[in-house]
């Protein structure tokens, strides 16, 4: 009797276990009755029935990654590269990823491989390098348009690495030492003509205060000296008022005055100049004294 509930008992956890199944978070379990596609069993608690519905395959919806091997291509300008990828991508449908196609994973290798090939052999080596981001947007459009039947989104393909042949190498790091040269002696030159530009236009702000300094100098120089004749000028002028006043004062008479009159011509005779202007006054003066040598002469 204990062996028969023990067999039941065994029977009763084998049912149990084929028919409650648990699935896991980010994953989904294909189940089939009787050989063909039944449902989608999400995360949680599932109840199948024993012997009747089958769990075909497990889909995991989380991102997935797959490596490309590396595969030599020819450019346009027949060059062979290696070129290494890595395809990233989701299943959004997980019962055309399992009936569509027979194997996801080999499908999406081969199509990226024959699209790798198809786009680079249109470009020569020199955009390879330089259009990475261009390449890669178009395999991931290439690859997702595809891969849409088979329930599979590819949200992005990266190109890890681009490996020329070792000669192709050598003649780019040659070309590359002789850019980074010649940007090098442009810089040079650049800042060289900088130099001299600034140093021309220092020597010329220079001369410009320069010649302005020399330029304020006269002025005020010209100006002092103007100050300065003009103060003698005043000071004679005060002088002649002082004298002019003091003999006013003394009360002269008409003999005195031409007498002084004589006195002041012969010192401006003394003069450089070769003409005199005599006021009318003094040649009354000088009239005078010819009438009294005239006397003189006759009495002698």
């Amino acid at each position: 009797m204990i062996w028969v509930l023990l067999v039941l008992l065994v029977i009763v956890l084998i049912i149990a276990f084929n028919t409650i199944k648990i699935v896991k978070q980010s994953e989904v379990y294909i189940i089939e009755r009787l050989g063909k596609f039944h449902k989608v069993a999400d995360a949680g608690l599932t109840i199948i029935i024993p012997f009747v519905d089958h769990v075909r395959s497990v889909v995991s919806l989380k991102q997935q990654t797959m490596d490309i091997p590396p595969q030599g291509v020819i450019t346009q300008d027949n060059v062979t590269i290696t070129i290494d990828t890595v395809v990233f991508y989701k299943i959004t449908d997980p019962a055309k990823a399992v009936y569509e196609i027979q194997n996801l994973k080999k499908g999406i290798e081969y199509l990226a491989i024959t699209t790798i090939r198809d786009i680079v052999g249109k470009m020569d080596l020199d955009d390879t390098f330089s259009s990475r981001d261009a390449i890669n947007d178009r395999l991931r459009v290439i690859l997702d348009e595809a891969t849409d039947q088979w329930g599979c989104k590819v949200d992005r393909v990266e190109i890890k690495d681009i490996t020329p042949p070792a000669d192709i190498r050598d003649a780019m790091e040659k070309q590359m030492n002789a850019e980074r040269n010649k940007r090098a002696l442009i810089l040079q030159a650049e800042g060289e003509r900088q130099s001299a530009i600034t140093l021309a236009e220092g020597k010329k702000e220079a001369a410009i205060l320069e010649a302005e300094a020399d330029r304020e100098a006269k002025i005020r120089r010209a100006t002092g000296e103007a100050e300065a004749i003009k103060k003698v000028a005043e000071a004679k002028a005060e002088e002649i008022h002082v004298v002019y006043d003091a003999m006013m004062r003394a009360n002269p008479d008409e003999k005195l005055v031409q007498l002084k009159s004589l006195e002041a011509l012969q010192e401006v005779a003394k003069g450089e100049a070769n003409k005199i202007f005599i006021p009318f006054d003094a040649t009354k003066a000088l009239g005078s004294l010819g009438a009294v040598s005239e006397v003189f002469k006759k009495d002698n």
